[in-house]
């Protein structure tokens, strides 16, 4: 019996939508059948020529959604065109109403209920009517800080905290994500990005809630904080030159409170030229647990590799809004 090829139409061809294409079309499970975006740049162009393959692969970038769904009829889309969930919730919409599984790497897509129960509630009853499946996931939100515990609390005897340190050296990331963590920016700018929501590193408390309803504790109380990292001495990346004192990255803790004890502590600090970079996952109970993760998950190969992996979980489980923890285990497919 042969195996499964399973239809993709890639939603989002941003650095992290093209590396889910060269992804794709490595593996033998996989067909890419369509591409969306709405870049001037992109659109016209096929997707081949669009990543540097080297060579045209029949698909062209269009900016009709609707009508790119309309006609190949995907078993799966795979989102990746932004972090918040009430931005990109007509995208989402569009293709359940169009029949289309869907695996989303926006980071408030992990554990929607967290931040947008309302439009969590509207996607599930949909996708339920539509007879689709849906999820959102990646590296962080969507692995190390939450799946990953929670697969790890499987050999302890009892759980009653969880510590999760993620340093990760933001020079290896793509341009997006250093500007997210406010790479070049004084205090003061980075401070004022702070408040307006733009520089920050989005999942912490989807993490949080996810792993709380993985161990079935309930939150009380969610605090988060954000600081900036400075830079000692003149860093350079492919994308920004930062001077000593510039900020180079985000500190950034997310504290969950159950039972009136902080039960959830998430602490990242994301950088440039971050030394030495890991994931540490501590699990605290009657013998504590711990895994560290030496130089830790390089985040954008780790996300496309998650997100492709789960497709064909999620294309072969009921209909529904789903997260991590109501899916079997991922794992990687040819």
């Amino acid at each position: 019996m042969s195996e499964p090829v399973y239809r993709i139409v890639q939603f989002g061809l941003g650095p992290i939508g093209q590396e889910l294409v060269r992804l794709a079309i490595e593996r033998r499970s996989y067909k890419i059948v369509g591409a969306i975006d709405i870049d001037p740049a992109k659109v016209g162009r096929d997707v081949g020529e669009l990543i540097g393959l080297g060579r045209p692969i029949g698909v062209v970038v269009r900016a009709d959604a609707e009508a790119t769904l309309a006609e190949t009829r995907p078993d799966c889309v795979l989102h990746a065109t932004g972090s918040y969930l009430d931005r990109v919730f007509p995208q989402l919409e569009l293709a359940v109403r169009m029949g289309c599984n869907v695996v989303s790497t926006c980071e408030e897509l992990v554990f929607p209920a967290a931040g947008h129960p309302d439009l969590a509630a509207r996607l599930n009853a949909l996708a339920r009517e539509r007879g689709v499946t849906v999820l959102g996931t990646g590296v962080n939100p969507g692995y190390v800080m939450d799946t990953l515990p929670l697969f790890f609390s499987g050999v302890a005897q009892a759980v009653t905290a969880v510590r999760v340190e993620r340093i990760q050296n933001a020079s290896t990331r793509r341009k997006p994500l250093q500007e997210k963590i406010g790479s070049g920016k004084t205090v003061e700018e980075f401070q004022q990005l702070v408040a307006a929501g733009t520089v920050r590193h989005v999942g912490l408390r989807e993490s949080a809630y996810l792993l709380a309803a993985g161990l079935g504790w309930t939150i009380e109380h969610y605090e988060e904080r954000i600081e900036p990292v400075l830079a000692e001495r003149r860093i350079m990346t492919q994308y920004f030159t930062v001077e000593p004192g510039r900020v180079c990255g985000v500190d950034q803790l997310g504290r969950a409170f159950v039972a009136g004890e902080e039960r959830i502590t998430l602490h990242l600090r994301m950088y440039l030229d971050a030394d030495p970079a890991y994931d540490r996952v501590r699990l605290e109970g009657p013998t504590s647990l711990e895994l560290v993760i030496p130089g830790g998950l390089q985040g954008d190969r780790a996300t496309t590799a998650i997100a492709l992996n789960a497709v064909p979980r999620v294309v072969e489980h009921a209909p529904g809004l789903v997260t991590m923890v109501d899916l079997p285990l991922v794992t990687a497919r040819h």
